[in-house]
């Protein structure tokens, strides 16, 4: 028991220190020789990762600041978002099973091969520096014409973009009429307001403050009123609030989060 906690004390230092020290494209890269490894070593049977189906005797620690143990699958690299967002789609949505066009903002590494693979998905992705995008572009002005995505997933990008309300913007006019978009964000459920101050730049303040260097704010409990004042609809309870206490405990999904359909009106 006390290798256990000593091995994962060093592995919570280890994560954090990587995340905050190692440009992302780069952390990509290397995740791929890692995720070898690691989805052998953990193989076992207390938890299971819906995205990839494999099953682990744990899942890793993650965060940029409070690391959070059982977080990031070790077959996939999914966090919880990922597993909260991938049972949505299959519950909630014809994601998998209707023919959609899809442009994947800041595509994530287990998601990626799998959209690909679906043979219903006209699967695109976007970025400013990840190796996995198709287009360079910037969320705040996109290349594309007006109505042309059935889906547009962007995760964890606006609390990364000076003007959000741009961003929300630009993601409306390119979704189709009755599209849909996951737009998920890291959010503190005890603040009511958003709290956003762009006179912080000291990379250690805006980790303290924001919980990431590169974060410029951090959502509130007011996040789905900001998405719906730029013209979305929410016609959904939020999807984590339904979750089971047998599912949150095999797919290891204790934590915060939005999860919504955020609808452009036909």
């Amino acid at each position: 028991m006390f290798a256990e906690i000593i091995y994962i004390c060093g592995m919570k230092k280890l994560i954090k220190y990587l995340l905050n020290t190692i440009p992302r494209p780069w952390l990509i890269r290397f995740s791929y020789i890692f995720q070898a490894f690691s989805r052998i070593y953990y193989k076992g049977k207390k938890y299971h990762c819906p995205v990839c189906k494999g099953n682990y005797r744990k899942f890793l620690p993650y965060g940029y600041v409070n690391v959070r143990g059982n977080a990031m699958c070790p077959g996939c690299l999914s966090l919880e978002r990922h597993r909260i967002m991938w049972l949505f789609l299959n519950e909630k949505t014809d994601f998998f099973t209707s023919q959609k066009k899809v442009l994947h903002i800041a595509p994530e590494q287990c998601f990626v091969k799998r959209f690909r693979k679906q043979k219903n998905l006209a699967y695109f992705t976007a970025d400013l520096e990840s190796p996995l995008a198709d287009y360079k572009c910037d969320v705040q002005e996109m290349p594309f014409e007006d109505n042309s995505y059935d889906v547009i997933i962007c995760n964890h990008v606006l609390e990364h973009v000076r003007d959000d309300k741009k961003a929300l913007e630009e993601i409306l006019r390119i979704l189709k009429p009755g599209g849909f978009s996951i737009m998920q964000v890291p959010a503190n459920f005890k603040l009511e307001k958003t709290l956003e101050d762009n006179t912080i730049t000291d990379r250690q303040k805006r980790t303290e403050i924001f919980g990431q260097y590169d974060h410029v704010r951090v959502y509130g409990q007011d996040y789905p009123e900001i998405v719906k004042s730029a013209g979305f609809i929410i016609d959904e309870k939020n999807f984590t609030e339904l979750l089971s206490k047998e599912d949150k405990d095999k797919y290891s999904l204790y934590i915060d989060e939005f999860m919504y359909a955020y609808k452009k009106p036909k």
